[in-house]
């Protein structure tokens, strides 16, 4: 039983009905906030509204393409895909010295096409799962993940609560009740164990639908935007749109881009492995990296951003108890079906980002702890302390580092500053080859 093995209550390779499967997968889509990406980008990019809103519903479709390759055909874990943060800087520095509106988004698309097929063809070679096993011992593979969840709270209380627009007393009231509901919740689900399948599992649905009512009476959501949106439309800005280009350039750019989302993601697919107690095999490794690869080729065709492993789910599956595929599935579905209806899209996107924030913080404080229950005995005999302590530092400066110090350093230096958890990782592993005085056990299984 997975309950036996790994205390969730639905492991990852258990069925779930249908009905079920959906509401729980919708949960994972509620939570992701993966619209924040490409509104980012496209503001950035002086997008119109009708461009804004076509690069928002291809970067939904394209998390669903993703979602269902990664989790039924290729990495086979219960994992979502979703837009990342780090290139958002090299997209539009492509875009800008390439023609801007008049040519710049067919270069990101070419640069980023390039660098997905080089991701394939790493999988394809079998060199990365020996990468892994070689570097990635379970001190290491620890330090990755709490890294992970560290990286991601202060965006979370920052970006989503205190630093979000609005009045940030409302921003604090509204996460704090959202928190609560979500409290409220488990504990409700762990105390009656006939109303489990509701309270516990749903959890993260209920504690958005409190904090979205709040809102709601609180003035505090945009309904015009839903009303106006339409209810179906085919994605038109895509490759067939903006036509593709190649800039050697930029496509070295997009290539040390792609490493650092790899060494991300290696971090997102440690967090789902500790949580679900369901060791990575050699085949899954490179699998997962074609997956990954084949992922980000028909996001960057969709002419959306590149597709990266969400940590998210990590902490859902954590707080839920639920593993099962066929929700990641069903999540999958979703997004396919936002990439379509631009009213569910809305719909989603009015939630507020303090609403949002109030779940994400207890997730990726849940990822975290993830992270040192790998590590485990956290007894520091010898240098084993430094290992760990000095990604954790590295992770927070960067977080806070000024950004004068980013914006005045080389531009191949800006991705990596902009990545802590890459920058982490890096760390972690040259720590542990200079300073480890005996061979630590490998996390990774080395089974086919």
């Amino acid at each position: 039983m997975a309950e036996e093995k790994s205390g969730l209550l639905i492991g990852a390779n258990d069925k779930v009905p249908a009905a079920e499967a959906g509401l729980l997968g919708l949960q994972h889509v509620l939570a992701m906030d993966v619209y924040v990406p490409p509104l980012i980008i496209a503001g950035l990019l002086s997008m119109s509204a009708v461009e804004t809103s076509g690069f928002l519903q291809v970067a939904f479709l394209a998390c669903g393409i993703g979602t269902l390759l990664q989790t039924s055909v290729f990495m086979k874990m219960p994992m979502s895909q979703g837009p990342s943060y780090v290139p958002i800087g090299a997209i539009v520095g492509v875009f800008m010295a390439n023609g801007a509106a008049n040519g710049g988004m067919a270069a990101v698309i070419g640069s980023s096409a390039v660098a997905a097929v080089l991701l394939i063809l790493l999988g394809l070679s079998g060199v990365y799962q020996k990468i892994v096993n070689t570097l990635v011992p379970s001190i290491v593979g620890g330090t990755i993940i709490t890294c992970v969840g560290l990286s991601l709270l202060p965006s979370a209380l920052n970006d989503n609560i205190f630093q979000a627009s609005g009045n940030i007393y409302q921003n604090i009231e509204l996460a704090s009740i959202t928190m609560i509901a979500l409290l409220i919740s488990i504990a409700i689900g762990t105390h009656l164990p006939q109303l489990q399948r509701i309270f516990k599992i749903g959890s993260i649905v209920i504690a958005l639908a409190v904090g979205t009512i709040a809102a709601s009476f609180m003035g505090l959501v945009n309904w015009s935007t839903v009303a106006k949106a339409d209810w179906f439309s085919l994605p038109q800005f895509t490759a067939l749109h903006y036509g593709i280009s190649f800039n050697l350039s930029a496509i070295i750019t997009f290539i040390i881009i792609f490493m650092v989302l790899t060494t991300e993601t290696t971090g997102t697919w440690f967090a789902m492995s500790a949580v679900t107690k369901e060791e990575i095999t050699n085949k899954q490794w490179n699998r997962g990296v074609i997956g990954e690869g084949l992922s980000c080729l028909i996001s960057s065709l969709l002419g959306s951003t590149p597709m990266t492993g969400y940590s998210t789910n990590a902490g859902i599956v954590s707080i839920t108890g639920v593993a099962s595929r066929r929700v990641f599935v069903a999540a999958g579905i979703w997004f396919v079906i936002l990439g379509f209806f631009g009213k569910l899209s809305a719909l989603l996107a009015a939630i507020p980002s303090a609403v949002v924030g109030g779940v994400f913080a207890v997730i990726v404080v849940i990822i975290m702890l993830s992270g040192l229950n790998v590590i485990g005995d956290l007894n520091m005999t010898g240098n084993k302390g430094y290992v760990i302590g000095v990604p954790i530092v590295m992770t927070l400066a960067l977080v806070f580092l000024p950004d004068k110090v980013v914006n005045d350093s080389p531009q191949m230096l800006q991705y990596l500053l902009g990545s802590p958890i890459t920058v982490a990782a890096i760390i972690a592993v040259v720590l542990n080859l200079v300073l480890s005085t005996k061979k630590s056990v490998n996390s990774v299984s080395t089974a086919d």
